[in-house]
């Protein structure tokens, strides 16, 4: 058993693609294991052989090990990502020990990749490729010799059709980060996200857009979200969300079409649990007097992207309110706030930081919680151009976007 020295710090090494490194907490962690899983497609593959590069164009030594891919064909695929050049040590095998007792005659690379964790097998375990127990034999060879020898391990992980990763839960409990690289393949947008981390906060998220070349990073991923039309429209909404320390503006929209009929009206949504427009259609029916049940509802959240923030509550009831009133909402306004059963506006987290993204990118009205207000006027950067509105309750702002011009 190796001691460590007292005082021995870890220095994490940066991968040169900022959004990773903020998914990961700050970058790579040498001898951490990370579990990356991810529809088929989505692009796993492009973004570790786009990091490696990246790493061993710094002088750092990489090795790629792809289980699915001959060595030649990831080459060709590095050239169409102008990555020919970079000096990616690359290997076709899927023997977890033929591939340690080649690790064990150079010097430990500064980053692993296995592609995939699924390919790989042991022929001291019973089973094929794929199984549980090799699966899960094959990932403690590789933790352990990243953990004796300091290289960072990322394990690519095939998902379910839920999306969960597939094979054992036990993998994500031997790993030290696990990772979800989300995203629609009609979509350009491609969302990389901690699900767990003992290095950093799981809260972050990386945010890349699908190009010809590869993936490339997206500074301000708001705009990926937000329509940019100029002339406002019913049924639509700006919504502050917040991941991780970064606020997202995504638009809201609304449509809601009157059955002639005795039909069953339908209720679709894309986004956003349907369970909660649900209640949330109940609270403005019973706490504002408004009609939906004999309405068809529509709600889509723009881009492809999902929310699960509570404090969509209020931007989803205003683009609501707006479509059945047929009047759009303020101009250049953004809307966040959580409702109760009660049709009360409850407070949320980080009002602040959501109403300086919404002020830096050019909107100059924000309606949420009225105990926002105190601290918002206190606020010198939104003092300048910039209004708040604060509600207590539902039905108060049903009467302010009924009121709209």
């Amino acid at each position: 058993m190796n001691l460590d020295a007292p005082g021995e710090v870890l220095q994490r090494r940066p991968t040169g693609l900022a959004e990773f490194d903020r998914a990961l907490g700050g970058g790579l962690v040498p001898g951490s294991a990370i579990l990356m899983g991810g529809d088929p497609g989505i692009g796993k593959s492009t973004l570790l052989l786009q990091a490696a590069a990246r790493i061993a164009r710094t002088g750092a030594e990489c090795v790629y090990v792809s289980g699915e891919e001959a060595a030649a064909q990831v080459r060709l695929r590095a050239a169409r990502l102008g990555l020919a050049d970079a000096p990616i040590k690359l290997a076709a095998a899927t023997s977890v020990r033929d591939i340690l007792t080649t690790l064990n005659r150079m010097e430990p690379p500064a980053l692993l990749v296995i592609d995939s964790i699924q390919t790989m097998y042991s022929d001291t375990i019973e089973g094929a490729p794929g199984t549980v127990s090799q699966v899960r034999g094959c990932a403690f060879e590789l933790i352990r010799y990243a953990k004796e020898t300091g290289a960072a391990l990322v394990l690519v992980g095939h998902v379910t059709k839920d999306g969960s990763i597939a094979g054992p839960r036990v993998l994500e409990h031997m790993v030290d980060v696990v990772m979800s690289f989300e995203g629609e393949r009609s979509h350009q947008y491609r969302i990389l996200r901690a699900i767990k981390n003992r290095f950093g906060a799981v809260d972050e998220i990386g945010v890349f857009a699908m190009a010809g070349d590869g993936l490339e990073e997206v500074a301000n991923p708001s705009m990926l979200f937000l329509s940019g039309r100029e002339v406002p429209i019913a049924g639509s909404s700006v919504f502050p969300a917040l991941e991780g320390t970064r606020p997202v503006l995504v638009e809201v929209q609304a449509l809601i079409v009157r059955l002639q009929s005795g039909a069953t009206p339908r209720r679709a949504v894309v986004g956003w649990d349907s369970g909660r427009l649900a209640m949330l259609l109940a609270v403005l029916e019973s706490r504002c007097g408004l009609n939906f049940s004999s309405a068809e509802v529509y709600l889509n959240v723009a881009g492809g992207y999902r929310l699960t923030d509570p404090a969509a509550d209020l931007a989803v009831a205003a683009a609501l309110v707006s479509a059945l009133a047929d009047k759009a909402l303020p101009t250049h306004s953004v809307w966040f706030g959580e409702v109760s059963l009660a049709g009360e506006i409850r407070p949320v987290a980080h009002a602040g930081l959501r109403l300086r993204e919404a002020a830096k990118l050019g909107f100059n009205q924000g309606f949420g919680p009225a105990s926002t207000a105190a601290d918002t006027n206190k606020n010198s950067t939104l003092s300048q151009g910039f209004s708040y509105q604060g509600f207590n309750q539902l039905p108060n702002l049903v009467d302010r976007v009924m009121a709209s011009a």
